[in-house]
């Protein structure tokens, strides 16, 4: 097999699996409001929405675990292997919520199960990203390793666009009850058949050249996590920093944005889901873009960028979002609205497009999965996860709805420094051995 037809499979088997895995873990954030009905006693609407939200936060906690297991098996024992087998965990874990009973039939056990199979999803996601974005790099070509590393961030966006087009029609076809009742269910029902034809694709693959030519020398780390902190400590906290802007910014425009609009500026609720949507269109159909102009003007320069733009941007536009009256969906008001969430949505596609690729040139072929995915799942378990449900407190204590904008600018000055401390990477970068 050629190697364009090897770097083919790879980029679309890192798509499909990347696709699949963040369908099943966004359709819980699109349907929280349901699920603060469903599994949470009745309160008030805030609170009920404040713990659905905790139940999304805590499942973030197993993800630095995670991190490390699926780090030391993917830099250990390959990274097809590991990612197989995390796509089945996700799809698994996610089926079993579609069966789960409501706390009206089982009481506090409904919930406790909720939180249980949350953080099997948790578990199964800290190994999808990070896997899939160091499988990619390692197939591509230096020159245009950005673009085509970007199609794992591409296919986490398009699965977070399948699963607000489905959550947004359940809304449109559904009454409250009905969605209540049953039709929360669906989305979690789709999961087992997306899953097995992701377990399917990626069997199919071979090994990536860099971890076979790693076996062929007999250099596979034997403990990899060890000497990531022994060897690259430096690097780790680089990543750390320089992924949380993408970890706050991610949930909060992405995931958390639909609710914001509902609950805080009184958008209904299709309405504030066509947003996510036009959010996650301007997204990724920039983030391709994103990815080649890193492979022209280095990793570094568009993350710069990015962080500056969110710092001076992000409190005058959630102003412009507050001091919006909703009208209506035919409304100037309504365009606005759509306007400051597509400008989100490409300010977040540069952070996007060029994260993956610029945290797998931070560290060499041993490491790579391991340094990876602990920085990514710590910045997303700490900070990332945890966002909706700050955002949400903090909205309520302080009266105000720049909450949220608060949080990201703080998270954007820190990613500028400490991308700032890394070297740069762009046309050419080789992945360090």
């Amino acid at each position: 097999m050629s190697k364009d037809e090897l770097l083919r499979r790879a980029a679309f088997a890192s798509f499909i699996g990347t696709f699949v895995e963040w369908f099943d873990y966004a359709v819980y954030g699109f349907l929280a409001a349901v699920i603060a009905v469903v599994f949470f006693p009745a309160t008030d609407a805030r609170s009920g929405l404040m713990a659905a939200y905790a139940v999304f936060a805590l499942s973030f906690i197993i993800r630095p675990i995670g991190g490390v297991i699926w780090g030391h098996f993917g830099d250990k024992f390959g990274r097809k292997a590991t990612l197989s087998l995390s796509i089945f965990i996700m799809s698994a874990a996610t089926f079993v919520i579609a069966f789960l009973p409501s706390y009206e039939t089982a009481g506090m056990l409904a919930p406790i199960l909720l939180l249980l199979t949350r953080m099997v999803q948790g578990f199964a996601a800290s190994g999808e990203f990070a896997g899939a974005a160091s499988f990619l790099a390692e197939y591509a070509p230096d020159n245009r390793r950005g673009f085509f590393t970007s199609l794992v961030p591409a296919g986490e966006a398009a699965g977070l666009l399948a699963a607000s087009l489905f959550v947004a029609l359940l809304y449109a076809l559904l009454s409250d009850a009905q969605l209540q009742s049953w039709g929360w269910r669906l989305p979690f029902l789709m999961a087992f058949p997306l899953g097995f034809v992701g377990v399917f694709i990626r069997r199919r693959l071979e090994e990536t050249p860099h971890f076979q030519a790693l076996e062929q020398e007999n250099h596979v780390p034997t403990t990899p996590v060890k000497e990531l902190f022994k060897n690259n400590f430096p690097q780790l906290m680089m990543a750390f920093g320089g992924t949380l802007l993408n970890a706050v910014g991610f949930y909060l425009i992405l995931i958390y944005m639909p609710t914001y609009l509902a609950g805080e500026l009184g958008v209904g609720k299709e309405a504030a889901f066509l947003c996510s949507t036009v959010t996650l269109v301007a997204y990724l159909g920039s983030i391709f873009i994103m990815g080649a102009l890193s492979d022209k003007l280095g990793r570094k320069v568009i993350l710069l960028l990015c962080s500056v733009l969110f710092v001076v941007l992000t409190v005058p536009l959630f102003m412009v979002l507050s001091s919006i009256t909703y009208t209506g969906m035919a409304s100037t008001s309504y365009l606005m609205i759509l306007m400051v969430l597509a400008l989100f949505g490409v300010m977040m596609a540069m952070n996007g497009g060029t994260l993956a690729t610029f945290l797998c040139e931070l560290f060499p072929t041993r490491v790579r999965f391991s340094g990876f995915a602990l920085s990514y799942n710590s910045a997303n378990a700490f900070f990332g996860g945890t966002a909706p449900l700050i955002a949400t407190w903090v909205g309520g204590i302080i009266g105000s709805a720049l909450a949220p904008a608060y949080f990201l600018t703080g998270a954007a000055i820190i990613t500028f420094l400490s991308i700032m401390m890394a070297r740069a990477g762009g046309a050419g970068s080789k992945l360090e051995e």
